[in-house]
C-alpha cells in the first residue's frame, strides 16, 4: 500500500561561524553524522561521518569542510541521502564539535555561529547554538526511520562538553551529556 505522507529524501546541513581574531588560533568546527543500526539505535554508531571520511555507501557525504571559519556564507556543508540508506539503518544523528586542540573552546566563545537543516528549499531546523554556550558540541539534527520506511526528523538542540571524539561516542546516547 502507498502512502500520500511525503518522506524526508535529501538533506543539507550547513555550518558558519566567523573566523577567530587576528593572532588567536583559529576556530574549526566540524559537522560530523552517526548512523545507528536497527538492532542497537542508542548504542555505539555502526559509522561516522565528519572530515577526512564518508560513508561507505556514499549516502552522507561532507561536501564543503573549513578549518577557520573563513569565507562567504555557510563554511561546512553535509549532505545525507536518506532515501538511498540501507534500511539496515534506522537512526542518523547529527552533531557539530569544536576542535579542542588550542585549549577549550565553547559555542559562547565563537562569533555568529549558525546551523540550518535544509531539504530543498524548506528550512527543517536553524539555531545559533546560543541555548547550549558553554557546551563545546552538541546534537542537531535527529532522523528516525518510521515502522512505515519513512524517515522522520526531529530538530532538538542537544549540548555537550568534551572532545570531537567523546562526543562521536556519545552523541547517540539517550541521556543528554550536558
Amino acid at each position: 500500500m502507498s502512502t500520500p505522507n511525503k518522506d524526508i529524501e535529501k538533506v543539507e546541513v550547513r555550518l558558519k561561524w566567523d573566523p577567530s581574531p587576528h593572532g588567536a588560533p583559529p576556530h574549526d568546527l566540524d559537522i560530523i553524522a552517526a548512523t545507528y543500526l536497527a538492532e542497537a539505535p542508542y548504542g555505539s554508531p555502526a559509522y561516522l561521518v565528519h572530515f577526512d571520511s564518508r560513508s561507505p555507501d556514499g549516502t552522507i557525504t561532507l561536501d564543503r569542510d573549513s578549518r577557520t571559519g573563513q569565507g562567504f556564507g555557510f563554511d561546512e556543508v553535509m549532505t545525507l541521502e536518506l532515501n538511498r540508506l540501507s534500511t539496515a539503518y534506522t537512526r542518523v544523528v547529527v552533531g557539530v564539535a569544536i576542535q579542542q586542540r588550542d585549549g577549550h573552546k565553547t559555542f559562547a566563545e565563537i562569533e555568529s555561529t549558525a546551523v540550518q537543516v535544509r531539504e530543498g528549499y524548506t528550512n527543517l531546523s536553524e539555531d545559533d547554538f546560543s541555548s547550549v554556550g558553554g557546551a563545546t558540541a552538541a546534537t542537531v539534527a535527529e532522523f528516525v526511520r518510521a515502522a512505515s520506511g519513512v524517515w522522520e526528523f526531529h530538530g532538538t538542540v542537544r549540548g555537550f562538553d568534551g572532545d570531537p571524539d567523546s562526543f562521536a561516542a556519545t552523541m547517540g546516547s539517550r541521556t543528554p551529556g550536558m
